[in-house]
């Protein structure tokens, strides 16, 4: 049969595809030999990385490890190098379009959401969780041992397994849980006031030095006259070994005296003085009284008291009950009633409360009956209530795998073809963990049941940044990110750093409080970023930051009183402002007696950059022993130059320690100085890109400016992995562009960041495992 045709209609073939084969003999091949042959080609393999040592080109274009590292370096433009000739913009493109579509084969419209593996809560989960359920302070740090980390966090999953052992732990952990949440006799508690240390006045409770004499004090409403059981809880701070350092710690309440006692050095969390005293009714003062009895001897640290809480009990008599906090959480109905099938249905609501935020999905009704029942039979026994049964029922559920891991239910679990979103009981427990290190609350579950959670997500995201509890994520993204949570613990030793006489002198300089004052700035500064939608390069940049008098006076900055902190502007301070010159980076990134330029630099490489140096080879010499090779006492940088002619050397340190050396201004406790050993400090360098700069404000602007995309890349890869708790893979590389793309759309903004990255595929779906 012959085929009608249209009068000028002609028939074309479909255009062949080409092969990834015939792709890159065609369009990569020669620009791999232009550029990059003369290293690492043509029998040179520079650094152990050669291009053409493969005998199946099929199976070298298969070789992800292999075109990862091409990828990220031409990406970084880390190679070619800044004194060699250069991709044009187009070959660029052209290379690194090849490397994400033939080689890793990902399609931009479909991100690869990748898996999670299923984990269990981590030790700062587990506390907030159980706070945010049950009203109980745990000190989870105490019972469980540290979690295993990876990619630079303590919340993924492939790490955050469990043993007999821990498992043993955490049974024991939630009997501890329910008796501090519902004690015995919760119903008909005696009456509680508590009043934090903060709100002592006539002095900073928080730090009250031995050395001086002072008393802070309190009013504390007294409803009804009586005795009163009074509980201060203190703690001593300021020495990391043991001192002779002394003082009288003296408590008055109303108009008698609770206690005295002679405090010296002592490691525990919280000390605790307790007495009982008579108390009228209406205000009554409470008095902390410290005075000095023994200094501290030369080589010793000075010693302070930090003052915690006061509880106040009362009173005694029995006259007067309340509930307890977490008895109120939980009995929310007050008391059981007396009837058999009411207090069944009572059990009912209380179980379905508290398991479905326990497990962050409803239960079937099996298992809410296995519970009642737990409940039923307890409350049968001799000597037993109702209360004794949810306690009981409570202790179960806190030991049961619903609780302990982070479960997402899907179909196919096991098929990595099938890729599924999220059901909106998971979206809530990622959201709630992500931003709130916490279980859902009752809103986020409610808007899931109903299935209006994705609908109402940005209105939710707000709603939660609001929250108080949103300053967990700062506390636990930054601290781990940007590791200011190992600052009040990491060894230093600041006498040698000062130049100072003895560690009583070099305590009064800097001490445990000077550390926490400079965990708080940095965490001040990436929540004012986070809150007010600034530009995250301001991380880097910004010209102010947060300080009170304490660290203010240590940083040379004048004009500022008190201990609260505020904002300050840097305009007269260049050398201060953004990350790099905080003391907390300054000094997690330096060695105990002296700073290291090579710390520095692979610390901004590895979390600003995202341009990890490879590891050092076996066997390289530590840097004092090029120490007295120059004459006289050399700088740092003298002495990075000696360990850098070695060749082994040299490759790695022309990426790290133009960096480190940048900030060679700042010492060890990240004071500002201009000269070093007698000779003035060189800060300038020239970055491995090519970029040069001659101090460590021009550094700034570097990373800020024109490394800005390399910042966002990486800001991005660590924040998807701290939210989605596993680490960043090839086939993520759509999605982190999405997310750059978008900040570059939202002049940088962190917020947009955040939402992007609870907007993305990894966030919102999953896929079966391999």
């Amino acid at each position: 049969m012959m085929l009608k045709l249209w009068p000028g209609l002609v028939l074309l073939a479909a255009p062949v595809a080409a092969s990834p084969e015939e792709t890159y003999r065609k369009d990569i091949l020669p620009i791999l030999e232009f550029y990059c042959y003369g290293c690492h080609g043509d029998g040179s393999s520079k650094g152990k990385f050669s291009m053409d040592e493969f005998g199946d080109l099929s199976k070298h274009l298969d070789d992800r490890e292999h075109w990862m590292h091409i990828w990220q370096n031409v990406r970084s433009q880390i190679m070619p190098p800044s004194d060699e000739d250069q991709l044009t913009q187009k070959e660029k493109d052209t290379l690194l379009n090849w490397i994400q579509t033939d080689v890793f084969k990902l399609d931009p419209e479909n991100p690869d959401p990748g898996r999670v593996t299923i984990r269990r809560l981590n030790r700062t989960e587990y506390r907030y969780a159980v706070f945010d359920l049950l009203g109980v302070e745990f000190q989870a740090e105490d019972v469980f041992p540290p979690d295993d980390t990876g990619y630079g966090f303590d919340n993924i999953g492939d790490v955050l397994s469990i043993s007999p052992l821990l498992m043993e732990k955490y049974i024991a952990a939630a009997e501890q849980v329910v008796d501090l949440a519902l004690p015995k006799g919760a119903a008909a508690q005696v009456p509680r006031t508590d009043i934090s240390g903060s709100e002592f006045k006539g002095g900073d409770a928080g730090w009250m030095p031995f050395r001086k004499k002072q008393t802070v004090r309190a009013e504390v409403p007294v409803k009804w006259p009586g005795d009163y059981q009074i509980t201060v809880e203190y703690a001593t701070h300021g020495a990391t070994e043991a001192t002779g350092h002394e003082a009288k710690l003296k408590v008055r309440c109303g108009e008698k005296q609770l206690g005295e006692e002679v405090l010296g050095w002592d490691q525990s969390k919280v000390i605790q003085m307790r007495g009982r005293v008579p108390l009228k009714k209406g205000k009554q003062a409470i008095e902390v009284e410290l005075s000095p009895v023994k200094e501290p001897g030369p080589d010793e640290e000075e010693l302070a008291l930090t003052l915690q809480r006061v509880i106040v009990q009362g009173p005694l008599g029995g006259k007067q009950r309340e509930y307890a906090k977490g008895y109120q959480m939980i009995f929310v109905d007050g008391p059981a009633p007396e009837d058999d099938k009411a207090r069944e249905n009572y059990a009912r609501k209380i179980m379905r409360s508290f398991v479905s935020r326990a497990f962050r999905r409803p239960l079937d009704g099996s298992t809410i009956e296995r519970l009642v029942g737990i409940v039923k039979e307890v409350d049968r026994l001799p000597g037993k209530s109702f209360e004794d049964g949810i306690r009981a029922a409570i202790t179960t559920c806190l030991c049961s795998p619903r609780f302990l891991f982070r479960v997402e239910i899907q179909p196919e679990p096991n098929n990595p073809g099938k890729v599924v979103l999220l059901d909106e009981y998971a979206l809530a427990s990622r959201l709630s963990f992500f931003l709130w290190s916490s279980v859902p609350d009752d809103e986020l579950l409610s808007l899931a049941f109903n299935k209006q959670l994705r609908k109402q997500l940005h209105a939710q995201i707000d709603r939660m940044l609001a929250d108080p509890r949103s300053d967990r994520l700062v506390e636990n993204f930054v601290g781990q990110w940007l590791q200011t949570r190992d600052l009040e613990t990491l060894p230093v030793q600041a006498q040698e750093i000062l130049g100072l006489k003895s560690k009583r002198e070099a305590s009064l300089v800097f001490d445990v409080r000077l550390r926490e004052a400079m965990r708080r700035e940095t965490e001040m500064l990436f929540d004012f970023v986070l809150r007010e939608e600034r530009p995250a390069e301001e991380l880097i940049s910004a010209r102010y930051t947060f300080l009170n008098e304490r660290l203010a006076d240590y940083y040379g900055i004048a004009g500022v009183e008190g201990d609260k902190f505020v904002p300050v502007d840097l305009t007269e301070h260049p050398e201060r402002g953004g990350v790099l010159t905080h003391g907390s980076y300054l000094i997690v990134s330096s060695n105990p007696t002296r700073t290291s330029p090579v710390k520095r630099g692979l610390f901004v490489l590895d979390n600003l950059l995202g341009t990890p140096a490879p590891p050092a080879p076996p066997g390289v010499p530590e840097l004092e022993e090029g120490k007295e090779s120059g004459e006289g006492k050399n700088t740092m940088r003298e002495m990075m130059q000696i360990h850098r002619d070695k060749p082994d050397c040299r490759g790695c340190h022309a990426r790290m320690d133009p960096i480190g050396l940048g900030l060679e201004n700042f010492n060890a406790l990240g004071q500002f100085r201009r000269e070093e050993n007698g000779k003035p400090i060189d800060a300038g360098g020239e970055l491995i890109t090519g970029e040069k700069f001659a101090n460590v404000a021009e550094l700034k602007e570097i990373l800020a400016g024109k490394r800005r995309d390399d910042f966002y890349r990486c800001l991005a890869e660590k924040m998807l992995t701290y939210a989605i708790g596993r680490g960043v893979e090839y086939y993520d590389a759509t999605t982190i562009d999405q997310l750059v793309d978008r900040m570059e759309t939202h002049d940088g903004s962190l917020k947009e960041l955040l939402v992007g990255i609870i907007e993305s595929a990894p966030f919102q779906r999953r896929r079966g495992a391999e």
